[in-house]
């Protein structure tokens, strides 16, 4: 391989001070130091373009490595910046960890800004103000029930972006009576992150829908994608509804079980509608009888015979779940998304 034309990869702390990263982000932007990578990165060298490489396991747990160039990165964040009202000088505060897209975002946001995040990766007690924020919808939870300085925080700023996972109408409408700023954002790495916000596409993505399938073009896309005319196609579906994109689940969240086909997005959708105050997964065990078998995850307190009763007269009979395990918290892929996988594995060993 000829290394020449590369650059060498300098991979991330997930403890790095950001003051560090500031002059690490600011030549690997423009292309005269190394690339940086964040999570769990194996590559030593990557293409000249590349200024970021995300190390990932996306939803289905098998390892990946994003590659994105500064121009993506910095379109992504422009149009961020400009679809909240952001303005130089503003302030964002870091709440995630170094290890996914979202919290590169968050830094070059704020760089384009002329400012760096207040780092609350590891805060305790008061949070400081600022302008603008990210999370996942996980913290969001948190903060709604009992983490009064994070809601305070959250409270304070100008907008907060939600994304990472799916954040359910009830916790969302809960933030909003709690005067919280909500912008909930949909992407993944491959898009540079959050591509889609409140349902609308921001300014350089174009968003297409086909047999219900989310296919996305524009200059946010990664550079080792595998393209059909520029279109990126996602794992996700959709449907468009008044010109805003909604993101119905994942196109292979489907199981079947005693022949009936049953989406686990569904299933968590409707739980969260009707028990906001828990969080639930959702997700299937294989089973000799019925080929595979639903299972439900939660978080808090509920009456079991209500979740079946609820599914059962929403879904169906087939829609009863065979096992219903209170954990004390979920397990996740990167900083949002339930490791489905995970949960399974714990079931059947026990």
């Amino acid at each position: 391989m000829d290394k020449s034309s590369q650059r060498k990869v300098l991979r991330v702390s997930p403890g790095c001070e950001l003051p560090q990263l500031a002059r690490d982000i600011t030549t690997a932007l423009a292309g005269n130091g190394p690339t940086l990578g964040f999570g769990e990165v194996a590559s030593e060298f990557a293409t000249a373009q590349t200024a970021v490489v995300i190390g990932t396991s996306g939803t289905t747990g098998a390892p990946k490595e994003i590659m994105l160039s500064a121009h993506a990165l910095l379109s992504s964040a422009r149009a961020s910046n400009r679809f909240i009202g952001a303005s130089p000088g503003d302030t964002w505060s870091l709440l995630l960890p170094l290890t996914h897209v979202a919290a590169v975002n968050v830094f070059v946001r704020a760089f384009e800004l002329g400012t760096i995040p207040v780092d609350l990766r590891n805060h305790v007690g008061q949070y400081p103000r600022v302008d603008f924020t990210a999370i996942v919808p996980t913290q969001l939870f948190r903060a709604l029930n009992g983490d009064d300085n994070l809601l305070k925080h959250l409270q304070g700023a100008k907008k907060v972006l939600v994304g990472g996972a799916s954040l359910s109408a009830a916790v969302r409408n809960q933030a909003v009576a709690a005067g919280v700023n909500v912008v909930t954002t949909y992407g993944m790495s491959e898009t540079s992150g959050g591509c889609v916000y409140n349902g609308e596409v921001l300014e350089g993505v174009e968003v297409e829908l086909r047999g219900g399938s989310i296919f996305i073009r524009g200059n946010v896309l990664a550079l080792n994608l595998e393209l059909n005319d520029g279109w990126f196609e996602s794992n996700d579906l959709g449907e468009f509804i008044d010109d805003k994109l909604h993101v119905i689940g994942r196109s292979d969240d489907v199981i079947i079980t005693g022949g009936e086909n049953l989406s686990l997005s569904n299933v968590e959708a409707l739980l969260n509608e009707h028990f906001p105050s828990i969080q639930t997964a959702a997700f299937s065990v294989d089973d000799p009888q019925w080929g595979q078998t639903l299972h439900i995850a939660v978080v808090g307190e509920v009456d079991s015979q209500s979740i079946s009763s609820l599914l059962d007269t929403k879904i169906g009979s087939f829609a009863k779940p065979k096992g219903i395990h209170s954990l004390n918290s979920l397990p996740l892929l990167g900083i949002g998304k339930i490791d489905r996988k995970r949960l399974a594995q714990e079931i059947s060993h026990e």
